[in-house]
């Protein structure tokens, strides 16, 4: 398999006395479905924003296809994000604005200042736009404001934002951690359904370790800013859930099977 995304030897400072994340080393090859977990405040968000820069390392190298993350200028930077698709936890749409119009937001990456400002977009890109809202099941939604929206649909024309851009990854930062277990779970499917059918690769934060070790090819743990634990949901262990997260988590069953089939989109 093909490595997409490499860190080596990762670390970031906030001030003089807080280290957020600690000689972080991983690779993520293309494809996978890669969930990081970790208690609240162990460094996850932190992670995935060095990836795309929003957030910048304080040392150590981020391999990107190919390119050193940290060392590129700015012209290169807004390049690569358009390759690096983000999903937030809290959505960040434009609330008056169309869920068409957010979509298409997700282009803005490949235009000028200027064209970006005035709204202008292709018809191709319009058609891509509505393809992918069709198939995320929002096809009722197109022009609805995305302030009359529910969270899961919100969280969904977030996906469609930045599977316009025509990623190679997909970061998820606790995409499902505001909704209800029936919208986590359509999100979660779509999230497999894409990295299945399209070869995306998706790398997603998780507190939810049930859906973790349902979803994932690979689970990546870290405490404190480091990794602790790197390997397939199976060899998730007890004994490696209390070295991630200081203890045990009451009732969790490690003989789960990640479903064989993902829902129907909706």
């Amino acid at each position: 398999m093909t490595t997409l995304l490499q860190f080596k030897k990762v670390s970031k400072q906030y001030g003089s006395s807080t280290v957020a994340l600690s000689d972080v080393n991983f690779s993520v090859n293309e494809g996978e479905l890669v969930s990081i977990i970790g208690p609240s405040g162990a460094g996850k968000s932190t992670l995935l924003r060095c990836i795309n820069r929003l957030i910048d390392a304080t040392s150590g190298e981020i391999i990107f296809d190919g390119m050193d993350v940290l060392s590129i200028g700015r012209r290169n930077l807004k390049k690569l994000r358009t390759k690096i698709g983000m999903i937030f936890q809290n959505y960040n749409l434009v609330e008056r604005l169309s869920v068409f119009e957010n979509v298409l937001h997700g282009r803005l990456g490949y235009k000028t200042a200027l064209v970006g400002a005035l709204g202008f977009y292709h018809e191709e890109e319009k058609a891509r736009a509505l393809e992918i809202l069709k198939s995320l099941g929002l096809e009722e939604q197109i022009y609805k404001r995305c302030d009359q929206l529910s969270g899961g649909q919100k969280q969904r024309v977030g996906i469609a934002r930045a599977l316009v851009q025509e990623p190679r990854v997909l970061l998820a930062d606790e995409p499902i951690a505001s909704l209800d277990p029936s919208s986590s779970k359509v999100i979660m499917d779509h999230l497999k359904n894409i990295c299945e059918t399209f070869g995306i690769t998706v790398l997603v934060n998780l507190h939810q370790l049930d859906v973790a070790l349902n979803y994932s090819d690979r689970i990546i743990g870290i405490s404190s800013g480091r990794v602790v634990f790197d390997g397939m949901p199976s060899a998730l262990t007890h004994d490696a859930i209390r070295q991630i997260y200081g203890s045990d988590p009451d009732g969790l069953n490690l003989n789960v099977e990640r479903p064989k089939e993902v829902a129907q989109k909706r």
